[in-house]
């Protein structure tokens, strides 16, 4: 018991041990002044709400071509709130959003035009119906503070212009007063007198809303079909896609998708398709080239795709050029990714290029370098095939989950009259099972393989994975571990554990657009250890300490040691802050694999026992988030984070949220009913006598008992996960889909070990998999 203690001290502690270097740290790991002082320098954004890099080109773009080219170059992830019934972001909110430095929304069903600016005779403009979009963030879940951008800039001394509509949502005060304001740039002919300039060129989602409301035949439409919740399910139907390349004239051709339907019932064209896209790309081209024109020497210039442009969501463009930035790629904080930035990261990197604190509130981190980039032929090809990725992924990701769905579901079927009726095909039963284990982890080692760019991509991504879970079950018994009870079983888990823990410790690459990982286009979560990805994981591990306490049985205090020494290494790598960054997850893992230790050590789980290590586990937490909030605000991680929010009065909100969150997945039918077969088919079949009398779980447990700890530690595991995360269901669905057929593997070759018992002979059922009680 003292060494589980231990486990969990540390574990919990490990994770919120680091920081940053220095208490001066910023946002993107710049300096932050100790007092409000002057902006030093100029900061240009240029916004251009729907550009894609596949709309990229040296002849038509040539302005954007060139600063791509020689400027520092990301896809961008245009998340803010999405109007209802839309899984988009409509151009009001992405300027808004870099107002405020959190996901802000727009009112509205629809994405509308932006109103005009009210000018006054100073030069001065107020922004129409602000009153309203202050109230429509006040009932947003992110109770985004409009203004903080304009009113850092201004406090600190600095003037700030806006040149068009949208332009004047982003520089805009708290009272939505725009200190200076311009129609177009012909109308601001010298921008050396301000700090920041905010620019539009708006022509792309101008066209746009025209042709839709012109019912033009540019916008493709089809019949709407009403969502009952965004984002929408993917297509079956495989429409034209854009390819990756942007050095090809056709480079802006993007893919078409269903039209979709408003809460108010309106059709909404998928985008601009064609000659009618391309003319709206080059003329903000040239807009921008007419800003650009008037930029003062030495200033940075920031150009980014604010939002969508019709009813798919893309990721976008993010070119920084001047100041620090040279040819390269971009990174922030906020994503810990190569090439891959945020809108909420454009408002913290205006104050961090200003030298000016970023203001309470504001989520985002300032751009950086990532590295090298090749030149505009290579970086934009690049960064059309990550949009290209995230479109395939959302066409795919439904039709693969009921396909995963129904393949496990028939297994089960297959497998519960194999055990029970049919000896002579145990061994095919034993390796199909071990290829099913190996399924959830290779869904992630798929991502080594660009199966996104295949012509066909649901075929390529199935292929792609069943071979993956071939390589691994093949790994599994090419070994003489191939004959023992948990030998393959141990492989399997093994490479499911060691695979994702070194995926999280070099950035997360395999959990990028995997279809069980996150998605950069929804901007839910960039690095670490996603839910799915954590319930593989988890249960990996889990049964790899039960099978690693097992090839220790003759040594317990080696296998103990063993056991805690690596369940304390995965539990940090799923929390510490720099790796899986998984806060949720750690009290869970922390449950399932004291369970497993302690059983396999031959020690009582009791209730008491377990209630001993939850109220230590929530007491630590407690202690660590109210420190971690102690420390600068820019320094916090999620849990002093949580301790502010739970301050400012927002605490209850933010649980509510997360509580909603996790009880909506159990209308998820397929992985409701996938949980709810794969547990009865572990009750109900290898538990159970078979025709033989032999029941093959109880023969299991009795050549490897640690079996029992490592299944009863994963379900542990598995189950806290459910309460404590918002993807609920999810989380042990996929860990059944680990723990079930390893299981099964392991008990059906321990029934071919067995001599075949008669009825009136059979042995007892299994003992039940449940923590005994005190």
């Amino acid at each position: 018991m003292a060494a589980l203690l231990m486990l969990l001290v540390a574990a919990l502690v490990v994770p919120f041990s680091s920081g940053p270097a220095s208490a001066e740290t910023g946002p993107a790991g710049g300096s932050v002044p100790a007092a409000v002082t002057a902006p030093v320098g100029r900061v240009v954004v240029i916004g251009v709400p729907g550009l894609r890099w596949a709309d990229l080109d040296p002849e038509r773009t040539p302005t954007l071509w060139a600063l791509a080219d020689r400027g520092s170059t990301a896809s961008l992830s245009t998340r803010a709130v999405p109007p209802e019934g839309l899984p988009v972001t409509c151009p009001a909110a992405g300027w808004l959003t870099v107002s405020a430095g959190q996901r802000a929304a727009s009112p509205g069903s629809g994405c509308g035009a932006i109103p005009a600016p009210v000018a006054a005779a100073d030069g001065t403009a107020s922004v129409p119906g602000w009153a309203a979009l202050i109230a429509a963030q006040q009932s947003s879940p992110f109770g985004a503070r409009l203004g903080l951008l304009a009113d850092a800039v201004t406090a600190a001394g600095g003037k700030v212009a806006a040149i068009g509509p949208g332009a004047a949502l982003a520089a805009a005060d708290g009272s939505g007063r725009v200190a200076a304001y311009a129609a177009t740039p012909a109308e601001l002919p010298d921008l050396a007198p301000y700090a920041l300039v905010v620019a539009e060129a708006g022509e792309i989602t101008r066209a746009w809303t025209e042709s839709r409301e012109a019912g033009s035949p540019a916008a493709q439409s089809t019949p709407s079909t009403p969502k009952a919740a965004p984002p929408a399910a993917p297509s079956t139907t495989q429409p034209a896609r854009p390819t990756a390349s942007a050095t090809q004239s056709t480079a802006s051709t993007t893919q078409s998708a269903p039209s979709t339907a408003s809460a108010g019932g309106e059709r909404e064209p998928a985008d601009l398709d064609g000659e009618a896209r391309r003319a709206a790309v080059s003329a903000a081209d040239r807009t921008v080239g007419e800003v650009l024109a008037k930029v003062p020497q030495g200033a940075t210039v920031l150009v980014a795709g604010i939002s969508d442009s019709g009813s798919v969501a893309h990721l976008h463009v993010a070119i920084a050029s001047g100041g620090p930035y040279g040819r390269g790629w971009l990174t922030a904080a906020s994503t810990r990714q190569r090439a891959l930035v945020t809108i909420t990261d454009i408002t913290a990197t205006v104050t961090h290029l200003l030298g000016i604190p970023t203001p309470e509130g504001v989520v985002g981190r300032a751009w950086s370098g990532g590295g090298a980039a090749p030149n505009a032929t290579g970086a934009v090809r690049g960064l059309a095939d990550a949009d290209l990725a995230s479109q395939v992924l959302r066409e795919v990701r439904e039709p693969f989950f009921i396909a995963l769905v129904s393949a496990q579901l028939l297994f089960y079927g297959l497998a519960a009259i194999v055990v029970r009726r049919h000896r002579r095909m145990l061994t095919a039963t034993r390796v199909v099972a071990t290829v099913s284990a190996a399924l959830p982890v290779s869904i992630f080692l798929a991502q080594l393989v660009p199966w996104w760019s295949f012509r066909h991509p649901m075929p390529a991504l199935l292929g792609t994975i069943v071979a993956f879970a071939a390589l691994v079950a093949g790994l599994a018994y090419a070994g003489p571990w191939r004959g023992r009870v948990l030998g393959p079983p141990a492989v399997v888990a093994g490479v499911s554990s060691l695979a994702l823990l070194a995926d999280v410790v070099t950035g997360s690459r395999l959990q990028v657009n995997a279809v069980a990982g996150y998605e950069p286009v929804t901007g839910g979560r960039f690095y670490g250890f996603g839910n799915m990805a954590f319930a593989v994981y988890s249960t990996g591990t889990i049964l790899l300490l039960a099978a690693v306490a097992h090839a220790l049985r003759r040594r317990p205090r080696l296998a103990v040691a063993v056991c805690v020494a690596y369940g304390l290494l995965a539990i940090a790598g799923d929390g510490w802050p720099t790796w899986g960054a998984d806060f949720g997850g750690v009290p869970s893992f922390v449950l399932g694999v004291a369970v497993c230790v302690l059983m396999a050590a031959g020690r009582r789980v009791s209730v008491l026992r377990l209630g001993v290590i939850g109220l230590a586990g929530a007491a630590l937490i407690s202690l660590i988030a109210v420190a971690d909030w102690l420390r600068p605000a820019d320094q916090r991680t999620h849990l002093g984070a949580f301790v502010q929010q739970v301050v400012g009065g927002d605490g209850g909100s933010v649980v509510g949220r997360k509580l909603g969150a996790m009880l909506h997945t159990l209308g998820n039918l397929p992985l409701t009913l996938l949980s709810v077969v794969a547990l009865a088919f572990l009750f109900l079949v290898p538990a159970r006598p078979s025709r033989w009398g032999a029941a093959a779980l109880s023969l299991a447990y009795a050549r490897a008992p640690e079996l029992r700890a490592g299944l009863i530690g994963a379900l542990t595991a598995a189950f806290a996960g459910f309460l404590l995360n918002d993807s609920g269901i999810a989380i042990p669905a996929m860990a059944l889909t680990v723990a079930v057929p390893l299981t099964l593997a392991a008990s059906v070759y321990a029934l071919q070990l067995a001599p075949p018992t008669t009825a009136a002979r059979s042995s007892a059922p299994a003992e039940a998999t449940a923590p005994p009680t005190a």
